[in-house]
């Protein structure tokens, strides 16, 4: 199938440093860590700020992802300590509750002289946020889920702007400062053209880089019944390093076509081979689906914050772009059965893969830069 000229498709060519706005002189900081939902797209616009030719650190803790991931790409990391509110025990709670206001005041002498300040959410980006806020020091928050995180709902009403990747999330911050950015994505995903049906559809399963056991289960649970039903399947699965032994042994066993492994270094490509991805529906995975245009079967992660993955899993459903399958229901049965009339009905994975589509949005980060840009000229 040729390349559908409403597939938008990003402009490959490296981008000319943009111009500095406004006359705050002072760098930008950069709030949010613990994982990499947090941390690398934090890092996708904090690249865009510095080809822009802007002062850029962020501020972390020593336990997240950000102590390895921010120094590793030359920007500076400012250490705090604070642990998290949401879905934590009450010792836990209490303790950061205590410890919240002095890790504030802290903040305060990092936020001074700053031009604005950019957060993706989470508990780390709580106390620079708050510091901000009192210094009257605007604030860019990215909400990339469909449903806020509990420190982007609790400071919503007080920020510059919020960039969110679905529409009825504006409802959760002021009229008038939101706008649909999506999330920072790999340029590799945009550049997936829609993929010809073949005899043998391409399924890839992926539960993160960790692995999902609920996926893996389903997984190896599919292997006889998509022999029994004769469909004609070619199985990529990322397991994870956990569980990867045992289940390279049954698949082996299964006869399938395909192949059971711990990591896929070259996402992009597995996800351009692929006809259907099966997986998780955290903000990272759905941005990227949206970006590929591929259609999805997702089975939301049950204990994350807010139970956000639902939301956004079900955002997809609505608009076509997805099946979703709660962790507790899917099974082997339930899998092979969903791919059975997706691959039976004509057209439906065309139709759903333009309506992931309908969700990308290209040059997230370049946006989030220039509204940063603006905000801090507006200060």
């Amino acid at each position: 199938m040729s390349e559908r000229s409403e597939f938008p498709i990003p402009d490959p060519r490296p981008l000319a440093p943009g111009p500095r706005h406004g006359p705050r002189p002072g760098p930008f900081l950069m709030a949010g860590g613990g994982t990499g939902g947090h941390v690398i797209p934090a890092l996708a616009v904090a690249r865009e700020l510095r080809l822009r030719g802007h002062g850029v650190f962020f501020v972390g803790t020593e336990r997240g992802l950000e102590a390895r991931l921010v120094p590793a790409e030359g920007f500076e990391l400012k250490r705090i300590d604070i642990g998290g509110l949401n879905r934590v025990g009450l010792r836990r709670k209490v303790a950061t509750l205590i410890q919240l206001p002095f890790t504030t005041l802290g903040c305060a002498r990092l936020v001074r002289g700053v031009s604005a300040v950019f957060s993706m959410g989470g508990y780390v980006a709580g106390p620079a946020v708050m510091a901000a806020l009192l210094r009257g020091v605007p604030v860019v928050v990215m909400e990339p889920n469909a449903v806020p995180g509990f420190t982007n709902r609790a400071i919503g009403r007080f920020v510059s702007r919020a960039l969110v990747s679905f529409p009825q999330t504006a409802s959760y911050f002021p009229k008038g400062r939101t706008e649909i950015t999506g999330l920072p994505v790999r340029e590799e995903f945009f550049r997936i053209v829609p993929k010809a049906r073949g005899g043998t559809l391409d399924l890839l399963i992926t539960g993160g880089s960790q692995g999902s056991r609920t996926l893996n289960r389903a997984g190896k649970e599919s292997w006889p019944l998509f022999r029994k039903a004769g469909l004609a399947v070619r199985i990529v699965h990322q397991s994870g390093p956990g569980e990867v032994a045992q289940l390279r042994e049954e698949f082996a066993k299964s006869g399938l076509e395909g192949e059971v492994v711990p990591f896929i270094a070259d996402m992009p490509a597995a996800f351009a081979a692929a006809d259907v991805v099966v997986c998780r529906s955290g903000a990272g995975a759905v941005s990227e689906l949206a970006a590929a245009g591929k259609a999805s079967i997702l089975t939301p992660f049950p204990f994350a914050a807010d139970d956000h993955q639902t939301r956004n899993a079900e955002a997809l459903e609505r608009a076509g772009a997805a099946r979703l399958v709660p962790d507790a229901q899917m099974n082997g049965g339930k899998l092979v059965a969903l791919v059975a009339e997706l691959a039976g009905s004509s057209g439906a994975l065309e139709r759903m893969g333009a309506a992931a589509r309908g969700f990308a949005r290209p040059g997230a980060a370049r946006r989030a830069a220039e509204i940063l840009e603006e905000v801090a000229g507006a200060g």
